[in-house]
């Protein structure tokens, strides 16, 4: 079964939360985030995408990121934009897109859970994604981004969470996006008692929905700081969801060149594998075995022929198909993982932005996915399979900046 823990929260006072919540780090690139946090000199970007406050030609890896990150960080907590809890607390955090709400519990995580798999994992890491954390990690000291993790419904949790929202929040408010961000504290020591042993007793294993790359990288700065490691290293930032209120869209690809070939040698390629029919508008799937491609300034609709899948968790996924039909014996991208000549964009973005990629020149094809469900997740990772990469994109996104981890306590939390 799995262990959380409360933790004491980093989180800004109440007058600035709303300019304080960012978009997570890693769904925007560096000059996205710097029009986002213009104007908004306590925008938690400055933290998570600190190369905003850098010379445009600073390399975003570069010490001198982390160490700006280390300093701005400092900065809000000396300006009382953001203060510590005085005691471990679990947090409850409810967003709303579109009439339709999710509600989970923010907690640590137990690193050793995570090594010993009762968090379940169903995709490999990117090396360089991961140093990236992990530096921005060490340097910082804190845990700055959430690991958004699902577990099978259990009803007295349900219920105990339901109850305490009828408390007043700490937080409620619309981000510009127009997704609604409420947070409740659970700073009840009974309450506190009876959640953790809820999942201690009801929980066998939780899955990583979104965020490998941050649970990875907090597991490895425990294991590089050693006997030096604070006990805050010993948990991890998370937001536990019940799989019943989860919403995955769609993880889309494109692909900066035709590996060398012509379009009408690559149309003849792909027809080997599926049937392909011209669309005359942006082609979402409908149905699993459907794939959008855009090529040319044309939109088509690819149907896997039989017998080029497999019915096994990882074969029959949509992505495998595109990869073992297309983008390896035709383009030539063995791992999605490392290639740089693919690229991936979450379906919040939707299908324009796959034509814009491709007719700005910088890429030449793209590929929409019909996406996964939360029951293909859980039984790929239940045995013990991985997923491509970037095949699951949830949404809504938690905030970063409302609630954040430090390493450094005088205590365990």
């Amino acid at each position: 079964m799995v262990t959380i823990s409360p933790f004491k929260a980093l989180r800004p006072a109440a007058e600035f939360a709303r300019q304080v919540a960012s978009r997570p780090y890693d769904v925007l690139n560096s000059k996205e985030a710097k029009t986002e946090a213009q104007g908004n000199n306590v925008s938690f970007l400055h933290i998570t995408k600190s190369e905003i406050d850098l010379p445009e030609t600073i390399d975003i890896h570069a010490a001198e990121v982390y160490e700006k990150a280390k300093e701005n960080l400092d900065a809000f907590i000396s300006r009382n934009i953001l203060f510590r809890e005085s005691k471990a607390c679990y947090y409850i955090y409810e967003l709303q897109m579109n009439g339709k709400s999710q509600t989970g519990l923010v907690c640590g995580s137990s690193v050793d859970d995570y090594e010993n798999d009762l968090i379940k994992k169903h995709e490999f890491t990117r090396p360089e994604k991961e140093l990236d954390r992990i530096n921005h990690i060490k340097t910082t000291g804190a845990q700055t981004g959430n690991v958004f993790l699902a577990y099978r419904n259990v009803a007295a949790i349900d219920a105990l969470i339901n109850k305490w929202k009828e408390k007043s929040p700490v937080y409620n408010f619309t981000a510009d996006d127009n997704i609604q961000h409420t947070v409740w504290i659970v700073n009840d020591d009974d309450t506190i008692e009876t959640i953790s042993g809820l999942f201690k007793e009801n929980v066998p294993c939780t899955y990583i929905a979104d965020g490998h790359h941050r649970a990875a990288s907090a597991a490895k700065v425990r294991a590089a700081l050693g006997s030096e490691a604070p006990a805050g290293a010993n948990i991890f930032l998370t937001t536990l969801f019940p799989a019943d209120q989860l919403y995955i869209m769609d993880y889309n690809r494109v692909v900066t060149d035709l590996n060398g070939l012509t379009d009408a040698d690559f149309l003849s390629a792909v027809k080997n594998k599926f049937s392909v029919e011209k669309a005359d508008k942006a082609f979402s799937p409908a149905k699993l075995h459907e794939i959008g491609m855009y090529l040319n300034k044309q939109w088509y609709r690819l149907s896997a022929h039989e017998g080029s899948y497999t019915e096994d968790p990882i074969g029959v996924l949509d992505i495998s198909i595109l990869q073992n039909n297309l983008l390896d014996p035709v383009l030539g991208i063995k791992d999605q993982r490392t290639d740089k000549r693919i690229d991936f964009i979450g379906g919040i973005r939707g299908l324009h932005e796959l034509e814009k990629r491709v007719n700005s020149g910088e890429m030449a094809i793209a590929f929409s996915l019909h996406p996964v469900t939360i029951q293909q997740l859980f039984d790929i990772a239940d045995t013990g399979n991985v997923m491509p990469p970037k095949s699951t994109w949830f949404e809504p996104k938690l905030r970063d900046g409302l609630l954040t981890h430090l390493l450094a306590d005088a205590e365990a939390e």
